[in-house]
């Protein structure tokens, strides 16, 4: 069948979580580096597209495609590890040492891939420095201002609004990153994964290896952000916020209740109680005769 069951498809998720584990730095690093560019990739066709007039919802539909690419050249997003780890350490596959040195590297990673596009982007759209920005950088610029800027004058109020967007977001792109393992069929992985990251861009949530690339990148057009303010107002809150969602609401959320270990408990228990039906009707009719 095409179609992965619930207990199998956590199975799929403790090994690839122990192989991600195992990884070098090196592969992890590089690997990292080419997600968060494919991602940056999507992220400035999404901007390019919305510049022209259409609408919001044109964008979440391409968006996915980031996604699609880093997952099926399996590469290293941070946030899909958010979960998939967190899984594999509940199973006892993952140390958590392993689990916090994959997280980082992989981090690291995707930001140095999303930096290294922005700078590439910047130099196309402006030819080189030559000339203006036009649409795609005023565009850019007030997205990545809403980001930060906006969140600053909220104080308190913005950080928690950016922490609960980030939760709300990677609850949806660690569905997607589960969800990539559902079919055994290049299609219906695609299809599988695309739906969950089209829902969380639509929506407006926040996503932190995309703004690795929206904020630099605005700030290299011009935006008044300084490097303090998208760290604090922004990557941070997002990044704690990305990390609870995906390791708790997916990773040991669909771990508990799919579990090889707890399915193998069911199971026979399941099975018994026709058994114990019949053997309760036999009791019934010897006592009836």
């Amino acid at each position: 069948m095409d179609y992965v069951k619930p207990h199998e498809l956590v199975e799929e998720v403790v090994l690839t979580a122990k192989k991600k584990a195992n990884l070098s730095v090196r592969d992890m690093l590089l690997r990292g580096f080419l997600a968060g560019a494919f991602l940056a990739y999507a992220t400035s066709l999404v901007i390019v597209v919305l510049s022209q007039g259409l609408p919001s919802i044109v964008g979440a539909i391409l968006f996915p495609v980031g996604f699609v690419m880093l997952v099926l050249l399996g590469t290293e997003l941070a946030t899909g590890n958010f979960a998939l780890l967190p899984a594999g350490m509940m199973a006892g596959e993952v140390p958590l040492g392993k689990m916090l040195r994959n997280w980082g590297w992989v981090y690291f990673g995707n930001l140095i891939g999303s930096l290294f596009y922005a700078v590439l982007f910047y130099l196309a759209v402006t030819s080189w420095g030559a000339a203006s920005s036009g649409a795609i950088g005023d565009l850019l610029k007030a997205a990545a201002q809403k980001k930060t800027l906006a969140y600053a004058a909220l104080r308190a109020n913005g950080w928690a609004a950016a922490f609960v967007k980030g939760v709300l977001c990677n609850w949806m792109v660690t569905v997607g990153a589960v969800l990539a393992m559902v079919s055994r069929s290049t299609v219906g992985k695609i299809l599988a994964m695309w739906l969950p990251i089209m829902t969380f861009f639509a929506l407006g949530f926040e996503h932190s290896i995309v703004n690795m690339f929206v904020i630099p990148v605005a700030m290299l057009f011009g935006a008044p952000i300084s490097i303090r303010q998208w760290w604090f107002w922004n990557q941070l809150p997002v990044t704690v916020g990305n990390i609870v969602s995906g390791a708790l609401l997916t990773g040991l959320a669909l771990y508990l209740t799919h579990s090889p270990k707890r399915i193998l408990s069911i199971e026979p228990a399941q099975a018994s109680q026709p058994e114990a039906r019949v053997a309760l009707e036999q009791a019934a009719g010897v006592q009836a005769l």
